[in-house]
């Protein structure tokens, strides 16, 4: 077991870190509000005016995506159900409003493919999973995004040396739900009071403390004061900050 200090607070007898991804550890910010842009621009073209009314809901607004925005937040099938609930405010019929979205998803996905180039690791993300791992901690992604996604990820940046658990959201279980975290640490045969959760948003923080993490450890690259951090135990503002005592 490991002592990690963040500041000035530390968490004893830890046995497992579980990272979220974007905007925990892959720059994926410009990526995403790019990709919201383009599913927006394909439906939009289908349906004159439904544009600005998707962004607003993907959170983008002035070119800015929100950071506690469905873009930045929420899974791909959150995404495309919320963008079919406005296409069928148009009058159209719910199967119609997925057929629509799911195209417009599908041909954005293939404009903009998800790379090493378009989602970067953060600066200093690859040296503090190697010496975490290095410790003898075992370390997961739990993300979002889709698993496959995250095996990409991890592939894509060859994180596979020290990533052991690569877990996405699939089926009807989304963030903040506390089953996932569970799921997680079980996956990686530790228990939840001896993991910890770092991520960059509400719904990673309320789901590790639902599921009885050891701690959460909110990042907010650059952002000490972000207001949608404030239940975590402690705000970071790069991943550095995560020690070993």
């Amino acid at each position: 077991m490991v002592t990690i200090r963040c500041g000035q607070i530390e968490f004893n007898n830890i046995e497992a870190i579980i990272f979220d991804k974007d905007g925990t550890l892959e720059n994926s910010q410009s990526y995403l509000r790019e990709l919201g842009l383009r599913r927006a621009r394909l439906i939009d073209a289908q349906i004159p005016g439904i544009g600005e009314p998707l962004l607003m809901a993907f959170g983008i607004q002035n070119n800015h995506l929100d950071p506690t925005g469905l873009m930045a937040v929420g899974s791909r099938q959150e995404n495309k159900i919320a963008a079919a609930a406005y296409i069928a405010e148009t009058g159209r019929s719910w199967f119609e409003s997925l057929a629509i979205a799911n195209h417009a998803f599908t041909e954005a996905d293939q404009y903009l493919p998800r790379n090493s180039l378009t989602s970067p690791l953060f600066l200093g993300s690859l040296d503090v999973l190697k010496l975490l791992s290095e410790a003898g901690l075992k370390l997961g992604i739990l993300s979002a995004a889709s698993t496959k996604n995250v095996h990409d990820f991890v592939k894509e940046h060859q994180l596979s040396d020290y990533i052991q658990l690569m877990m996405g959201v699939e089926g009807t279980l989304s963030k903040p739900d506390p089953r996932l975290f569970i799921q997680a640490c079980q996956s990686l045969g530790v228990a939840p009071h001896a993991t910890l959760m770092v991520g960059d948003s509400q719904g990673d923080i309320t789901m590790a403390q639902q599921g009885g993490a050891a701690g959460t450890i909110g990042i907010c690259w650059g952002n000490s004061q972000a207001a949608h951090l404030q239940k975590a135990d402690i705000i970071i503002t790069q991943i550095d900050q995560i020690q070993l005592c």
